[in-house]
């Protein structure tokens, strides 16, 4: 790889920050960063078809929503890009404070936008304007966090380490779902669609402040400082990905591919679906806790599928995973049903733990397939390359294909991105050539 030198903006003994707050400062930012995304994607469609866009046709009111939800994994490659250049020429600490700012700004602001009864068009364009904000920060978040905690990780613990950041997933999504959880218990139907919904995006303004404060007490890592004491940074990191990093980019980018899609069908879509008339018909606060459940057990199965990642390689667990995913997408129609919550709980639980087996190594395993001098940059455009690849669009066709076909095609489509999703992981080497860590063991 062509490098170019520039001068080392440290010197002398570098400060060494505690594992504990290393792990800790990625937890909560990954946490803050995926709890703003998901309150977002909550209100996309219990509050957002409602009160941003014309009433006089659900449905398309809801598809319009979900197309504003859409927006933000646009974003995130085009985030990935900036903090990623930053993050790979300066540093990971101040790129993630910035990403960290820029995500809760938007999403503090959604909580103030006026609505389309009040502003008319302006509204749902605000609204974009916002969201379009959310996919930036969020797209410079991640790829940060996952190398605070993986280029910090001792020898053999890479997976292990990676998962901190992961688990933001999962808290944040609790606690998103959660709070509208909450406020559809304790406020009438009129205060939740005249101010209630407003209270988790304002509040998620004390979240950021405690982020803040965290990252900014955290060092480099050993990584990047080695790389600045080599004199390797690249002069356009982005360039040097696309140019010397391609078949990277592409298998990393369709690895992803399943872990996404799985995800917003679990999520958005089987909210949608599963709250609307025209699908199950169940109501939020029936719908809610169910989901919530399955999510615990994602969370609990992140760091389980660490360790085995850590003891039997990446790709192997994400590989078996994978095909979990495929063979779940024949029992979707069959569990996803109405008037059984039984069978949706099923549904749940087994949908959330596969997600938890691919989404904990995802990290690590993306993270490896590139340098220290592109990592941020290209692991960030992988991540979220996938992201527009499996999850932007992936409630739009869900919805549209459970409409016209039923919920089968959408077990189907699952299955397909699970396939492609096995099918570039076995491309991808065992033993990827770069080492995370920069202390001379191969990655697994």
């Amino acid at each position: 790889m062509k490098v170019y030198v520039v001068q080392a903006a440290t010197s002398g003994q570098k400060p060494v920050a505690s594992k504990a707050r290393i792990l800790f400062a990625s937890l909560i930012g990954t946490t803050i960063e995926f709890f703003d995304f998901y309150i977002y994607a909550t209100a996309a469609v219990l509050v957002f078809p409602h009160l941003f866009f014309p009433s006089s046709d659900p449905t398309s009111a809801t598809l319009q929503s979900l197309a504003t939800f859409a927006i933000a994994f646009f974003a995130r490659p085009v985030g990935a890009a900036v903090f990623g250049h930053y993050g790979d020429r300066i540093g990971r600490k101040a790129t993630l404070v910035a990403a960290l700012m820029t995500m809760g700004l938007s999403t503090v602001l959604i909580g103030l936008l006026p609505t389309y009864a009040q502003v008319g068009v302006v509204a749902p364009l605000l609204l974009a304007l916002c969201r379009l904000g959310q996919g930036l920060g969020l797209g410079g978040e991640w790829g940060g966090a996952v190398l605070l905690a993986t280029e910090n990780a001792p020898k053999g613990k890479e997976a292990w380490y990676g998962m901190f950041p992961q688990l933001g997933a999962p808290i944040g999504f609790i606690c998103a779902t959660g709070s509208f959880l909450l406020l559809s218990d304790f406020l009438t139907e009129d205060q939740f669609f005249t101010w209630g919904w407003r209270i988790p995006f304002i509040a998620s303004a004390l979240l950021v402040f405690v982020g803040l404060w965290v990252r900014l007490r955290i060092h480099e890592t050993p990584a990047f400082q080695k790389t600045l004491e080599r004199k390797e940074r690249v002069s356009m990191p982005l360039a040097a990905v696309f140019t010397e990093y391609k078949t990277q980019l592409v298998l990393g980018t369709i690895a992803a591919l399943a872990t996404f899609t799985l995800f917003y069908i679990m999520t958005v879509f089987s909210l949608s679906w599963g709250t609307a008339a025209a699908g199950l018909g169940y109501t939020r606060q029936q719908f809610l806790p169910v989901q919530m459940l399955g999510v615990v057990f994602f969370g609990l199965l992140i760091p389980v599928s660490a360790v085995l990642a850590d003891r039997f390689g990446r790709r192997n667990i994400l590989l078996g995973t994978a095909l979990g995913i495929c063979a779940f997408g024949f029992l979707l129609p069959v569990l996803f049903v109405a008037d059984q919550l039984f069978g949706v709980l099923a549904f749940s639980i087994i949908g959330f733990s596969l997600m938890g087996m691919t989404y904990g190594p995802l990290g690590t395993a993306l993270a490896e397939l590139f340098p220290t001098a592109v990592r941020y940059t290209g692991s960030s455009m992988t991540f979220n390359l996938g992201g527009i690849v499996g999850a932007s669009l992936a409630p739009y066709i869900a919805t549209a294909l459970a409409t016209s076909y039923g919920t089968a095609s959408v077990g189907y489509y699952l299955s397909i991105a699970g396939l492609l999703t096995a099918l570039a992981l076995f491309a991808i080497p065992a033993r990827p050539r770069t080492d995370m860590t920069s202390h001379g063991q191969p990655a697994k």
